[in-house]
């Protein structure tokens, strides 16, 4: 039997261990009405799948990049000085729909979706896009090249693995949004844990 060739360049990359992304995240009262309603929702479908639990609840302002065995510190101290440029005034959020991820027929997450209500969300996405391009940070950069063609959608997940299901109006989920945090995502070990947050001018 011929010996398996053993040729370096096509070995799998190690698998993304860590994630590095900006997000707001509804305040403890909100979180728990949107937790209550992704908890009916998924009775509704009458599937296995969880709803995010409150804490986890957020919206990602800017995804920065996968890595393995950590995040690089000068990716993280990159996204921090972006982040400190910042100066924008908090502004409240609106969503009024459930909207479907999914791809027929594979399940999918279901989230909250806004249009007018989410414009704020929209203004600070695009300043740390600003900001961070000036930084030349390597993971956003990278991240950014793969899905150029995909425009930023504002939404909060609800619950993943989820059937299709045409989008439904719903009494409209608002906050004030008054702060935005740099978090470390622990993947597969669904943790999210914050490294920094910066408030909005004026917020007190």
């Amino acid at each position: 039997m011929p010996e398996q060739l053993w040729l370096p360049g096509l070995e799998a990359p190690p698998a993304p261990t860590d994630g590095l992304f900006f997000a707001v995240f509804p305040d403890a009262q909100t979180a728990a009405g949107i937790a209550k309603l992704a908890q009916q929702l998924c009775g509704e479908a009458r599937v296995r799948s969880k709803p995010l639990a409150p804490g986890r609840l957020h919206v990602t302002l800017q995804h920065l990049g996968n890595f393995a065995g950590g995040l690089p510190q000068a990716e993280v101290d990159a996204a921090m000085r972006a982040a400190a440029s910042i100066s924008m005034e908090p502004f409240t959020v609106e969503f009024g729909s459930v909207v479907s991820f999914a791809s027929k027929p594979r399940p999918g997450p279901l989230v909250l979706g806004g249009d007018e209500g989410v414009v704020g969300l929209h203004t600070l996405h695009d300043a740390l896009s600003e900001a961070l391009q000036k930084t030349g940070l390597a993971g956003f950069a990278r991240d950014r090249m793969m899905s150029a063609a995909v425009p930023y959608t504002p939404h909060v997940t609800l619950a993943y693995g989820m059937p299709w299901a045409a989008a439904r109006s719903i009494e409209p989920v608002c906050w004030n949004v008054r702060e935005f945090a740099l978090m470390h995502s622990l993947l597969g070990r669904t943790r999210h844990v914050a490294l920094a947050r910066w408030p909005l001018a004026g917020a007190t």
